[in-house]
């Protein structure tokens, strides 16, 4: 199977009713405390790896992790070392 490229998780998301796509690039150990978005999420970790907390559950994100987290889910995210990167959609 091949690697998804950004071109075809755009492709999908848009399909799958997201309205924005973009590429962040997060600093390396950055910590931001529990936060919400007023967005769903649908994301891919292309570069660096990251936890996300939510609740008591915390998931170690690599490259090539996705993951989806629903409006005004609270959650906090630490990056790692080398920060991270990751292609995220947005569905407003």
């Amino acid at each position: 199977m091949n690697a998804p490229t950004l071109e075809s998780f755009t492709a999908q998301s848009l399909e799958e009713g997201f309205d924005e796509i973009i590429v962040r690039q997060w600093e390396a150990n950055l910590k931001l405390d529990t936060h919400t978005h007023p967005f769903d999420v649908s994301a891919r970790v292309t570069r660096g790896e990251y936890w996300l907390t939510v609740g008591e559950e915390v998931k170690h994100l690599k490259a090539g992790d996705a993951f989806r987290l629903a409006r005004d889910v609270p959650h906090a995210e630490l990056y790692g070392p080398q920060g991270a990167t990751v292609w995220v959609a947005r569905a407003h």
